[in-house]
């Protein structure tokens, strides 16, 4: 079995080098929620570094939020942004010799996206106009991952470590108290749950099927790093393979 580990970085975090030893895949920040040119020219560095595939975490324009702020914008406003976004990491990319293969949308522009098709659609055809041969990353079943397909484009569907789910499959939102996973114990049960069963428990606790190509780790939490060599740890005693491809 193979599965791919991502993790967000360049958004002002101080384990992105360490971090991304451990991880397969990088989302970078590219400025509209974190980030400059700088960090996103210094995540591709790393990453190229240690082998770890390069991929774009566009935003809603919400540095104010952390890109956590919910906005309805028309749709070819959102288009013209992710392929402003995208286009600046792949020029980055490029003139460090790399290339960015992947596209995972961040905070609420990733969960708006989950539910509303018309949101998922203009991500779907920026990815599509930049390069068609980039893969989509969202939320596993979501509306992201149906317009990625209906373009033609490779798709990951995104389970996630250390967040709390619904019963719909969608993520618990930040703004509720139970978001967020706590303990490092119960974040590695359920993500063996994901990958071995292909199941997650909700927060009304009941059981949803999810699809786990790619497993988030957030690289801003206090014990993130040690979590990540856990889980590397683990998927290595149960024979599972980190890769990107």
């Amino acid at each position: 079995m193979i599965v791919d580990l991502n993790a967000d970085l360049g958004e002002g975090g101080h384990h992105d080098q360490a971090l991304l030893q451990l991880v397969s895949s990088a989302n970078i920040a590219c400025g509209f929620h974190a980030g400059d040119a700088q960090t996103m020219r210094q995540s591709v560095i790393w990453a190229r570094q240690y082998g770890v595939a390069i991929g774009a975490h566009p935003s809603f324009p919400d540095r104010q939020n952390f890109g956590r702020t919910a906005m309805q914008l028309p749709p070819e406003t959102v288009f013209a942004q992710v392929v402003y976004q995208l286009g600046a990491l792949a020029a980055i990319a490029h003139a460090e010799g790399a290339e960015m293969v992947h596209v995972k949308p961040h905070g609420m522009l990733y969960n708006q996206a989950a539910k509303d098709a018309v949101l998922a659609d203009a991500i779907a055809r920026a990815v599509l106009a930049v390069n068609p041969r980039l893969r989509l990353v969202g939320l596993a079943g979501s509306e992201l991952i149906l317009a990625g397909r209906r373009y033609g484009l490779a798709t990951r569907q995104e389970v996630f470590a250390d967040r709390r789910y619904l019963a719909d499959g969608t993520l618990v939102p930040r703004s509720d108290p139970d978001a967020l996973i706590e303990t490092a114990q119960l974040a590695l049960a359920q993500t063996l749950d994901m990958v071995l069963r292909h199941q997650v428990k909700t927060r009304e606790g009941s059981f949803t099927a999810v699809k786990a190509d790619t497993i988030c780790l957030h690289g801003d939490g206090e014990h993130a790093l040690a979590f990540a060599s856990r889980l590397r740890e683990s998927f290595k005693q149960q024979n599972i393979i980190v890769s990107a491809n």
